[in-house]
């Protein structure tokens, strides 16, 4: 019931002023929010339109789709991450044709949530681009490119994910390892196996899970 107060300062708030109403905005999650937060796109200020496009992500909107689409092209780079996170909600054919052009940013935050979202929203044709994520210059990209190859089972991305079992970041191995157990397939067991004697914990408990899980299907 705050938002309806909250929504005339919009007017006339600083930008800090603007974004911390955004967010209060954005956990209050009332519809009433949208209309705003859609013409905070337009704001000169992008820590204001981050904050919007984190209100209509929340929302999950049908209608606020172009907008957050247009929001993923051409924008400051913090304003493209939020505003592929925000297309977790869609299955349209549009928000798919977006999360996969965000694989090919040329600022890597911006390529990690676009891996991770396509993992959240089981999008399956995106398979081929998370594979070949697998190869892309920052970690942090693959890791969540193995993460959602993981949740969507991704068979043929087997081969793939087997050679970051051998990486030099142990996040990698561990996530690498996870995802082959998610995906469960026999395929998988002989690189495990090879795995079982890593030097860090963590990675060892995931590939006893995944073996485990594996042996178990």
């Amino acid at each position: 019931k705050a938002a309806p107060a909250l929504l005339p300062y919009l007017e006339n708030g600083t930008p800090f002023v603007r974004a911390a109403l955004f967010r209060g905005l954005k956990e209050l999650r009332n519809p009433i929010s949208l209309r705003a937060a859609l013409a905070a796109i337009e704001d000169a200020d992008p820590a204001v339109r981050v904050q919007a496009v984190g209100v209509i992500g929340y929302l999950k909107a049908e209608e606020s789709l172009p907008a957050l689409i247009v929001a993923t092209r051409g924008d400051a780079p913090e304003v493209r991450r939020a505003a592929i996170g925000a297309l977790a909600f869609s299955r349209s054919s549009h928000a798919a044709e977006a999360l996969m052009a965000g694989l090919d940013d040329p600022e890597w935050q911006v390529r990690e949530i676009a891996a991770e979202t396509i993992g959240k929203t089981g999008l399956d044709d995106g398979i081929g681009k998370l594979m070949a994520a697998m190869d892309d210059d920052y970690w942090q990209v693959r890791v969540q490119a193995a993460r959602s190859l993981g949740k969507l089972k991704a068979v043929r991305a087997i081969p793939i994910l087997a050679p970051a079992l051998e990486h030099s970041i142990s996040n990698l191995r561990k996530d690498a390892a996870a995802a082959l157990g998610e995906i469960a397939h026999p395929d998988g067991l002989p690189y495990l196996e090879r795995a079982m004697d890593d030097i860090d914990p963590d990675v060892r408990k995931n590939v006893r899970w995944a073996i485990s899980r594996i042996r178990a299907a």
